[in-house]
């Protein structure tokens, strides 16, 4: 999968929207903090990702250029939340957007509290594929759960009602 080139005015924003924050933080907890790495590979309609142990903040290239300022306020600071959470309370009964995440980004952060992403995301969503049950829902199953059901390495359930969800979509004899 090739990964779009965020332009340098951008990775510099980032930059320093990462670094204005860490300080913050640093100066509110009176601790230090390595700066994280940032790279731009998540891919998907995923804004952003932390991951803990790597101490790294990966970003969603294209919905960074497509939204500019708006994601980096509001995904990097999302995503360096976690990491600080992680390094003040570990992972132990600490869910991932808990109160530990919610005062990290209300009262050191000083920032909104919000759990998801709103950018439009039709330019890096995937394939999906139609499946039904008995509910008159039509369940959209990405490319990789639909190979699986094909190659017979698993089944999904409706979480409404219950049933293996078959593929394609209902037929007017099967809603009578």
């Amino acid at each position: 999968m090739k990964i779009a080139r965020v332009p340098i005015y951008l990775q510099q924003k980032t930059m320093r929207v990462l670094r204005d924050k860490l300080a913050l933080a640093q100066q509110k907890l009176e601790k230090t903090f390595p700066e994280p790495a940032i790279n731009y590979k998540q891919r998907g309609t995923t804004a952003g990702s932390a991951y803990l142990k790597e101490w790294e903040i990966r970003l969603n290239a294209v919905l960074l250029i497509e939204n500019g300022e708006s994601f980096i306020d509001e995904v990097i600071l999302h995503e360096l939340a976690h990491l600080l959470v992680y390094h003040e309370f570990g992972r132990k009964n600490i869910a991932p957007h808990g109160n530990e995440w919610k005062w990290m980004m209300e009262h050191v952060l000083e920032v909104p509290a919000r759990r998801t992403h709103r950018f439009e995301v039709s330019s890096v969503k995937s394939r999906t594929f139609a499946y039904h049950c008995a509910c008159p829902i039509i369940h959209e199953l990405t490319i990789r759960r639909h190979n699986k059901v094909l190659r017979g390495e698993n089944q999904y359930l409706c979480r409404k009602c219950g049933e293996i969800l078959k593929e394609g979509s209902i037929s007017a004899a099967e809603t009578n």
